[in-house]
């Protein structure tokens, strides 16, 4: 079994600015902070791998080779700050309804679908991952996929979401806050419930 430790992190919102259905490589910018937090928990020993709701090709948006496009341009944006990601799941399909809650495709967050084939084909153990991201999805991703535990960034779509909610386990300023707070914990410590520390 696996022991190799992952932060699977949302794209739009967490490492790069929030677009509505994001369709021009031109208009990729990572947000502040985000390579700064990739680097952070590489150093650590975790693996750095994105996972992110694609509808736009669902929709008929984007095809797959635009996709490829965007995601070469948020590469290249990172490879600047000397980062290279682990590993990049996606996922095409389009909504049917608006519940963020509502697990509708096994791939779709909040589904685990693409943590867990991350997982199997990368070798990581979800259990010592974390899911980092800016919305409700996202954190519901990371419980359903047994991460150790789900951390909501404040930046993206972030700032609207209630820390409350019980699939959050943390709340940070943004993706390099994150970073730092995980790379803090003592050794097996769990981080479940502790949203104070940066949710100011």
């Amino acid at each position: 079994m696996s022991t190799r430790a992952a932060a699977f992190l949302d794209r739009d919102g967490t490492l790069i600015e929030w677009i509505h259905l994001l369709t021009e490589a031109a208009r990729v910018r990572l947000i502040a902070g985000a390579a700064q937090g990739v680097r952070t928990l590489q150093a650590a020993g975790y693996r750095c791998v994105v996972v992110t709701n694609q509808s736009v090709i669902g929709r008929g948006m984007l095809s797959e080779a635009g996709l490829g496009k965007i995601h070469a341009e948020m590469a290249r944006q990172l490879a600047a700050h000397g980062c290279v990601l682990d590993g990049l799941y996606f996922c095409p399909e389009a909504p049917r309804q608006e519940d963020p809650s509502v697990l509708e495709h096994p791939d779709r967050k909040p589904g685990p679908g693409m943590l867990l084939r991350a997982a199997a084909e990368l070798g990581l153990d979800p259990s010592r991952s974390w899911m980092i991201g800016d919305s409700l999805a996202d954190m519901l991703a990371g419980h359903n996929a047994g991460c150790r535990g789900s951390i909501l960034v404040r930046t993206g779509k972030g700032a609207a979401v209630d820390a409350a909610h019980p699939a959050i386990d943390h709340v940070a300023r943004d993706l390099a806050d994150a970073a730092n707070w995980i790379v803090s914990l003592p050794a097996g410590a769990l981080g479940s419930r502790n949203r104070a520390v940066s949710d100011s």
